[in-house]
């Protein structure tokens, strides 16, 4: 892809950050260590800060991770992403190595399913496709607000853009046949779910599930209830059929409801354990489902990181991890070891 802007215009997605690595020109923002700079200029960019920032930016503080690096929330030069986001906002398509192109080299059928998808994506053809036949979005929850979607890609007002992490990526950009067979609405999961019979499981080998917004818990634009209740209904028609006796479930976040961890994640003020320069950060929540866990309620009190999923996956099926981080860490195969909680 091309490389980002640096010049300090409206173009210019790079970060302002004071010495503490935190954009300080928005009180929200402001780092809770105090700062020495005075940084003007975006409260928060899509990037990280620039290496060599144009005038009248000041410099980049020393140790800070600079570059061309995305790390907040930007859109995917693909479709979909928000209506009215010009090419100069979005990124540029990935072509490094992912999760997905491990699975595929080895012949492991998987899909990522996200709610709302075919809308979004503009699958015309698609059973869970709402949104008519043109010429405009015919789904009165169809993205309106602040730009009105533009038929037939008819995403919900709620359909999370940059919760897509495949889609960013090159080798499934539109028309390709990876995009065709791997990107796929939440529909079909739970159709293959609720489809499966005792002697049968329809489920792929490896299925990721990422609800539309209103059912993901998100604090600001939907609550806990809604989610809890998607998850619960996804997990029964799991269990109710013949993937439950080999099904690993794995349910977590991106968030833990709170501002401040107590706890010194790897990597910070001494902390040991496997980390880079992007983490870990505060603790989050994950609970797995699984047959033959050494009791009902079990507690793994093991150090474990969101790459430790795609280690579990890796060494599940016998594939190459993507970088250091995955091939650091302790897969959940310690759950099968886990202590049972005492009363």
């Amino acid at each position: 892809g091309s490389a980002a802007v640096n010049d300090g215009s409206g173009s210019d997605l790079h970060s302002v950050v004071d010495a503490n690595g935190m954009p300080n020109n928005y009180d929200l923002y402001a780092s809770p260590l105090g700062s020495n700079a005075s940084p003007t200029g975006p409260k928060d960019g899509a990037l990280t800060a620039s290496c060599t920032p144009p005038f009248p930016r000041p410099a980049t503080p020393e140790g800070v991770v600079c570059g061309d690096y995305a790390v907040n929330t930007i859109q995917p030069v693909n479709q979909p992403y928000q209506p009215g986001t010009g090419i100069a906002r979005r990124l540029p398509a990935l072509t490094a190595p992912n999760i997905g192109d491990r699975l595929s080299a080895n012949n492991i059928d998987w899909a990522w399913y996200s709610g709302g998808w075919d809308n979004a994506a503009g699958n015309t053809a698609s059973q869970w496709y709402t949104n008519g036949s043109g010429p405009t979005c015919a789904d009165p929850h169809h993205y309106s607000i602040p730009v009105n979607a533009t038929y037939p890609n008819c995403p919900d007002q709620l359909f999370m853009f940059h919760h897509q992490p495949l889609n960013y990526f090159a080798n499934y950009a539109p028309g390709t046949t990876a995009r065709a067979q791997h990107l796929r609405d939440e529909g079909e999961f739970v159709q293959l779910a609720t489809s499966s019979t005792n002697q049968q499981c329809n489920l792929r080998s490896v299925s990721f599930v990422k609800p539309i917004g209103e059912q993901n818990e998100h604090p600001g634009y939907t609550s806990e209830n809604p989610g809890s209740e998607h998850l619960v209904q996804l997990l029964q028609a799991i269990e109710g059929s013949a993937c439950r006796r080999d099904t690993m479930v794995v349910v977590t976040y991106d968030e833990f409801g709170g501002q401040w961890d107590h706890v010194t994640p790897p990597g910070q003020g001494g902390a040991a354990g496997p980390h880079d320069q992007w983490g870990p950060g505060t603790r989050i929540p994950a609970l797995i489902i699984a047959p033959r866990l050494p009791g009902d309620f079990v507690v793994d009190s093991t150090q474990h990181d969101t790459t430790s999923i795609l280690a579990t996956i890796e060494h599940r099926f016998g594939l190459a991890p993507l970088s250091a981080r995955d091939a650091a860490v302790i897969d959940l195969s310690t759950v099968f070891r886990a202590r049972a909680v005492e009363d």
